[in-house]
Parts: C-alpha cells; sequence; structure tokens
C-alpha cells in the first residue's frame, strides 16, 4: 500500500541535500569533466584509460546500488550520506598525490563505493520524503537544477584557482606548470567536500512523519522487498529510461573538449564552456520540476528524450565546426535541456508509479542496478572512438553513439508515459 508524506519539511533541508548531492560527485567526475585535456595530461594518461577507470568505479557501483538501496531504508540518511562525503574527500588528498595509472583505478573503485554505497539511495530517499506526495517533481527540480548550481560554483572557483596558480599565458605554460596548478584545484576542493560531510552529519534533520515512523528497519533487507519492487513493470521502463539518459549524462563530458580541439577554443575557455552550462541546470530543474507537478514527470522526460536525439544527431553529422559557433552554442545549450529535463524526473516519477515510499531505497537501487552500467562502459566506449580516430571524427563518432541510445530512451519513456496513465 503507497505510503503519504504530508508532512511539510524544512527548506534548509532540501539546500543541505542539494549542496551534498553534488559535493560528493566533484572529485570522481565534475574535475575531469570541466578540465578534461588538463586531467588527462596531468595523470599522463589517454581517453581509454581514464575510461577504464570510470569502469572501475562503474563495476564497484553495480554491486554497491544492490546492497546499498536496502541499507538507505534502514539508516538515517545524514550518517550514511556525511560517511560518504568524508571518505570521498579523503580520496580527493589522495588524488592530489598523482597516483599512477594502476592506483587511480583502485581510487575511482573506493569512490565507486563511497558515491553509491553509503550515498545514492539514502539521497534519494530523503529527497522523496521532502518532497511529499504532490511536489516531487519540484524535490527533484530542485535537488538536480541545485546540483547544477553548486557543480558550477565548483567549477568556476576551481578555474579561477588554476588561473591563479598560471602566471602566465597558458599556452605557453608547461605540463609541469599546469600540474601544479591542477593540485592545488584538487585540494581546495578536497576540503569544501569534507567540510560539507560535517555540516550533513549535524544538520541534516527531518520533520517526524507517519511514513517514517511505521517503518521497521529489522525487517527492511529482506528478499520480500526485491520481489515487491519487481513486480512493477514501471522498474524495468525505469531502468531503460535512466540507462539511456545517464549515457546522454555522461557525454556532457566531452563538450570542453569539443571546444577546444573542433572549435578552437583554449584551454581555460574550453573549461569555461563546461561550467556555463551547469549554470543552465539551476533553471531547467526549477520550470521543469513545476512543469511536472502540474502535469506529468514522464510527458516532460518524452520531450527531453527528443531534444536529446536531434541534438545528438547534429553533432554526429559533422555540422558543426570553428565557423558555426552560434550553432555550437544553441546545440549544447539544446542538448543540456534534454538532458538535464530527463535527468531531473527520473526517480520523481517513483511517486507517479505508485512505488511504496518504505521501499524506495530498494527500487533506487534495484534500478540503478542497470540504469547506472553507463559508469562501466560509457567512459570506454566514447575513449575507443575518441583515440582511434583523434579530433573531430572521433567525437561525431562518439555521438552517434549517443544518438542510438537517446533514440532508445525516447521509445521507453513513451511507454511509460502511456503506462503511468492508466496507474
Amino acid at each position: 500500500m503507497q505510503q503519504k508524506i504530508n508532512q511539510k519539511q524544512p527548506v534548509y533541508v532540501i539546500i543541505l541535500l542539494i549542496l551534498a548531492a553534488e559535493a560528493v560527485f566533484i572529485l570522481p567526475f565534475v574535475l575531469q569533466r570541466i578540465f578534461r585535456t588538463t586531467f588527462l595530461e596531468s595523470f599522463s594518461i589517454n581517453d581509454t584509460e581514464i575510461g577504464s577507470c570510470f569502469a572501475a568505479y562503474g563495476t564497484v557501483a553495480l554491486v554497491s546500488y544492490l546492497f546499498g538501496g536496502p541499507l538507505a531504508d534502514r539508516f538515517k540518511p545524514n550518517i550514511l550520506m556525511s560517511s560518504a562525503l568524508i571518505l570521498t574527500a579523503l580520496g580527493g588528498f589522495y588524488l592530489a598525490t598523482y597516483p599512477n595509472l594502476v592506483k587511480l583505478h583502485i581510487l575511482y573503485a573506493f569512490w565507486g563505493f563511497t558515491t553509491i554505497f553509503l550515498f545514492w539511495a539514502a539521497m534519494i530517499k530523503a529527497t522523496r520524503i521532502w518532497g511529499g506526495s504532490k511536489k516531487q517533481g519540484i524535490a527533484f527540480g530542485f535537488l538536480d537544477g541545485g546540483r547544477g548550481l553548486v557543480a558550477a560554483l565548483f567549477g568556476s572557483v576551481g578555474v579561477v584557482i588554476f588561473s591563479l596558480f598560471i602566471t602566465k599565458d597558458i599556452e605557453l605554460t608547461s605540463i609541469e606548470e599546469r600540474r601544479l596548478a591542477f593540485k592545488e584545484v584538487i585540494i581546495y576542493t578536497s576540503i569544501a567536500v569534507m567540510v560539507i560531510g560535517f555540516i550533513v552529519f549535524f544538520f541534516l534533520k527531518f520533520a517526524e512523519t507517519k511514513s517514517i515512523a511505521s517503518e521497521k528497519p529489522s525487517k527492511i533487507l529482506t528478499l520480500e522487498n526485491f520481489k515487491l519492487v519487481m513486480q512493477f513493470n514501471a522498474i524495468w521502463l525505469l531502468m531503460i529510461i535512466i540507462l539511456c539518459a545517464y549515457y546522454g549524462y555522461k557525454m556532457t563530458d566531452l563538450f570542453s573538449k569539443y571546444a577546444e580541439q573542433v572549435m578552437g577554443y583554449n584551454k581555460i575557455e574550453a573549461a569555461k564552456v563546461g561550467t556555463s552550462l551547469l549554470y543552465i541546470r539551476p533553471i531547467i530543474g526549477v520550470v521543469i520540476g513545476l512543469l511536472a507537478d502540474r502535469t506529468k514527470a514522464s510527458l516532460w522526460i518524452v520531450i527531453g528524450f527528443l531534444l536529446m536525439t536531434m541534438t545528438s544527431l547534429i553533432f554526429y553529422l559533422g555540422i558543426l565546426n570553428d565557423s558555426t559557433t552560434l550553432l555550437f552554442i544553441l546545440s549544447i545549450g539544446t542538448m543540456a535541456l534534454g538532458v538535464y529535463s530527463a535527468r531531473v524526473l527520473y526517480f520523481a516519477t517513483l511517486e507517479e508509479a505508485k512505488i511504496p515510499l518504505a521501499v524506495t531505497g530498494t527500487a533506487v537501487g534495484f534500478i540503478s542496478i542497470v540504469g547506472y552500467t553507463p559508469d562501466i562502459f560509457a567512459g570506454l566506449v566514447m575513449g575507443y572512438f575518441l583515440d582511434a580516430s583523434p579530433g573531430a571524427v572521433g567525437l561525431q563518432q562518439a555521438f552517434g553513439v549517443m544518438t542510438l541510445f537517446t533514440l532508445i530512451g525516447l521509445i521507453a519513456s513513451y511507454l511509460f508515459y502511456k503506462h503511468s496513465k492508466k496507474v
């Protein structure tokens, strides 16, 4: 039976959730997204090798989704989330020592445990509780949009720190000088993540609700919960939707690389492209969340996939070059709109699909086993094309693969929309 979550929750709770939800992923993902080429040259690795690091992360994450989901149904979010943040930050300090490739794989595997087993399902469940029964769209809209703002702020500060430690024109600097500047970015980021971890531990508290109080932790970790969530057809469609949407999101890692290698931007300008897009995310999150609460979350996911499919096709066809700057800006903006629209709402559909609150963590974990597998293979797929055909051709081929994924996601999201109208 679906439990209601009507107790109004404090506003500061969603602010803390937003802050924590992006901070935990800054070190594993956001820094290399914004400083892609700098990251690769600093560690003396190529695109395939960083892809293999993400594969190590994704492999550990795959197991962590399964067991971390039920864990979130048993323990308080502030305990799990703060532990994840602090441990992730410690990994960041190790990253600043520039470990070799083998040790970098181990570090990413460690982050797969800290960010997923301890953090992911706890964060999703906490957001669902905050949103109540009628404001899931705005809850997840605030979460993802706010995460974009936090990432943008981290990115902007990172670019500033990087620039401060570069004492001359970026094109005249040596790799060693850039490595030293990037090390400062990593250290300051790690300190910030650790501080957020302590804040979450002491201040992330919820108003008590009947639905929360009625849960029985001693019975949470059972096979019956998995059997229950598997009975919902929507769960299986959500697996495909998240798989395709997340692959699309992973492709945004290449925007700064595209700006540098195809559009002719320098390294700092390319980093600013990745950062500036993140400022769009809060606006999209709030607007799409409000619209979803007035219509259906699944409808806006369909629209998001449609936009992703169209723009990834533009990148694949090679229409964009250094003489089509305006079209490039419009294309990445539209793709970001599609990616973030789908990303904002796919867990908001849990309420739409009538998934019981008490098994939210289990449902999130089960869906994520398949949905987040791009953590394992997306980096390897992108790396293969980028290293086999450096420059514009490899980037076009990578976006061609994205077109296939987004088309499948479009079909799955439409089926989910039709299904949800019958529930």
